[in-house]
């Protein structure tokens, strides 16, 4: 694995190994549960053993409420964070994430499309999708439409808490092409569709906020189907046989790293950065856990079988939504707000 990291890149992290008594540590904030063992496994640990520089894990739901007053005090103590897409866009927009060099990153024409942002760059592609337990449902769901059919398939639905995914999932289930979809929900009729839609499935709804708690709801039969993060359903499956995924319909995205704007630490957390999107690294990550690579010359490395279970694997995303940044950026503020709202009553 080692081996793989080349040129400037291996000088100037086997140069800071040489020194142990500057060894340092960089603080990296991420979601936990599977996703957290995979990136131990493919870019904490490696960085160590390269760098002599460890990484000091931190989890968080993804609320950046802690982050924005750290920001505000001047007292940042994060040095590099895991956001996502809409996330890292208003974040950039409101000066809480820093613009990043591309000259950091290496070759960035090796990244696959939209994973390198002004403020961010790709850690990997997932998605959100259908997903449930055979062993505790009668029958084949196949879609949103299905998801919604209490009739034809009892029992309670889980979908992530807020207005992102809930709309378009609801959308597609009253009968909107994943291609059109975020066509339809910039209007104000599609947004009323929507949250009429919702209203159909609101008593069978079990509201979900962290990843792994579709994979336990599902696992005791508190919900029969529920949407959830493709790499925590695939590492689930090994113990769950019953688990099955539907990519049909299915919401990609990527998940980012960004340095907050004040990070004491900059020239350390982009080393960091820029390891973790190496080729080598970015294998190590998608055989650890079902999350498509950003880096397009680790997908080469793969073997045929595990890319055919990643987001990006052609048949998985043929029928799949494309996670719209702007959209959310523009209008995502005013839609929570409805969804809270909406919820409440």
């Amino acid at each position: 694995m080692l081996r793989a990291v080349r040129g400037g890149l291996l000088f100037g992290l086997l140069g800071s190994a040489a020194m142990p008594a500057l060894a340092d540590y960089v603080t990296v904030i991420s979601f936990g549960g599977a996703n957290k063992q995979a990136q131990e496994a493919a870019f904490y640990k490696p960085f160590k053993e390269v760098t002599g520089n460890a990484v000091v894990h931190g989890s968080y739901n993804g609320d950046l409420a802690k982050l924005k007053r750290m920001v505000e005090i001047s007292h940042v103590s994060w040095d590099v964070v895991e956001v996502e897409a809409p996330e890292l866009a208003r974040g950039c927009e409101e000066g809480l994430f820093m613009k990043l060099d591309p000259k950091t990153l290496g070759n960035t024409a090796d990244f696959v499309p939209g994973a390198v942002q002004p403020c961010g760059v790709g850690i990997f592609v997932w998605t959100t999708l259908l997903a449930y337990n055979q062993s505790k449902l009668q029958g084949t769901p196949s879609s949103w439409a299905d998801f919604w059919d209490t009739k034809k398939f009892p029992g309670k639905r889980g979908l992530r808490w807020g207005a992102k995914y809930s709309l378009e999932f609801a959308l597609m289930a009253d009968g909107v092409a994943p291609k059109d979809v975020y066509k339809v929900l910039a209007t104000n009729d599609g947004v009323d569709r929507a949250f009429r839609k919702l209203d159909e499935l609101k008593p069978s709804i079990n509201w979900w906020k962290s990843g792994q708690d579709p994979v336990r709801d599902l696992a005791d039969g508190t919900v029969v189907m529920s949407s959830a993060y493709n790499g925590r359903i695939a590492a689930a499956q090994a113990e769950q046989k019953g688990f099955r995924m539907v990519w049909a319909g299915g919401i990609y995205d990527f998940d980012f790293w960004a340095l907050p704007s004040g990070v004491f630490k900059k020239e350390l957390a982009e080393q960091f950065v820029n390891f973790a999107g190496q080729p080598q690294q970015q294998k190590a990550f998608a055989e650890n856990i079902s999350y498509g690579p950003t880096n397009r010359k680790a997908v080469e490395l793969l073997a045929p079988d595990v890319a055919a279970n990643l987001p990006t694997a052609p048949q998985n995303i043929a029928n799949a939504v494309g996670m719209n940044v702007a959209f959310w950026a523009e209008h995502g503020d005013a839609l929570e707000q409805r969804f809270q709202a909406w919820a409440k009553r």
